[in-house]
């Protein structure tokens, strides 16, 4: 019985659990693992998504006989450039919009007042169940504003406060991107180095296909949101929508988290569609509905191919655990986390079956 797959599986997952609950019981003793490892996470994480974009640029010079060394600092200067005139090109209209749209709240605040004012004043020619259920919702929403506006103002508060600190943090992610582009190729020598015969190449084996998903993940997502972040602009620009760059960007953005990605980005244009004039709403509707379905049949599978071939419905309930679990960050780093948890599933039933199948011919 001990050598059925069903009962080893058992017996893994009682023990992880068991693991589990043991670090429950001794968190206290791991506080400052955890301070450090939430200090480093963001430059970690960005400094990594900066080594997968800039590394085939630095195979590229040390193909053309470039040192290391000169080769690592010319991939310093094209980001520090890019970075440089994306902000000298973008941030004066991001700036201008983000003053517009703050100096024209509180007449969009009016304009959904009035909406509220035509929707009670019309009530009486809705059938019954209609009416209660618009006066129960304008009551809820009545009654809980001023919940929702102090919840609102200390989400502000934190969320400016995160953003500096994350500000302070990125100095760090160009010393993490430059040891990786240095140091990267000895990686896994030294995990391997740990271990000897086929278990060594099996390490190696599946190493490298972790750095293909991640690679193929990374660019391509990458890729994809920025091309779904371009075509939203030229669609808010032909019909003329406000805040039409700030917009788009929200949604090359929020498009980093895949499938609900697009769905997101659609509400905020949607709304600000409607206060500009109604029948604009159904325009950016099907702006968002021509994006989603060029990324979703025409980028997306030639951009980043079969590296993470998940089902939607893997996709949703993976992202709606994961953002329980660890909210925002866990959103957008649940599809990527899944892949290298697949890979390397995939990679110990190849070898299992290959243990089996050897097993198997010296038993004939």
């Amino acid at each position: 019985m001990t050598n059925k797959l069903w009962f080893q599986t058992g017996i893994g997952i009682l023990l992880a659990m068991l693991i589990i609950f043991m670090f429950q019981q001794i968190h206290d003793v791991f506080n400052p693992l955890i301070i450090i490892a939430k200090t480093i996470f963001l430059p970690l994480l960005i400094g990594g998504v900066l080594f997968y974009l800039t590394r085939p640029l630095l195979h590229l010079l040390e193909a053309r006989k470039l040192p290391r060394w000169a080769s690592i600092t010319f991939v310093l200067v094209v980001v520090v450039a890019v970075f440089w005139l994306i902000y000298a090109m973008i941030a004066p209209v991001i700036g201008e919009q983000a003053g517009s749209l703050a100096k024209n709240t509180p007449q969009m605040i009016e304009e959904g007042e009035k909406w509220v004012d035509y929707l009670l004043s019309h009530r009486d020619d809705l059938p019954p169940q209609a009416q209660e259920s618009v006066e129960s919702t304008i009551s809820n929403v009545s009654n809980n504003l001023n919940e929702w506006t102090v919840g609102f103002g200390s989400w502000l508060l934190t969320f400016l406060q995160n953003f500096f600190q994350a500000l302070f943090l990125l100095i760090l992610a160009p010393f993490f991107l430059v040891y990786m582009l240095k140091d990267h190729e000895k990686f896994v020598p030294f995990v391997a180095g740990f271990f000897s015969g086929e278990r060594r190449t099996w390490i190696r084996k599946t190493l490298h296909d972790l750095d293909v998903t991640l690679r193929s993940y990374i660019q391509g997502q990458l890729l994809v949101s920025f091309l779904v972040g371009v075509m939203l602009l030229i669609g808010y620009l032909i019909i003329d929508l406000n805040y039409a760059l700030l917009l788009a960007l929200f949604g090359m953005m929020t498009n980093v988290i895949p499938f609900l990605g697009p769905y997101l980005a659609v509400v905020p244009a949607m709304f600000i569609a409607l206060l500009q004039e109604p029948q604009m709403a159904l325009y950016v509707a099907i702006i968002m509905l021509v994006a989603q379905q060029i990324e979703s049949n025409f980028i997306s599978p030639n951009v980043m191919g079969k590296a993470l071939d998940v089902h939607p419905l893997t996709v949703i309930t993976v992202i709606l655990a994961a953002g329980n679990i660890a909210g925002i960050w866990g959103v957008i780093l649940a599809i990527p986390f899944y892949g290298v948890v697949k890979t390397i599933l995939s990679n110990l039933y190849q070898k299992r079956t290959e243990i089996r199948e050897a097993a198997g011919k010296e038993i004939d």
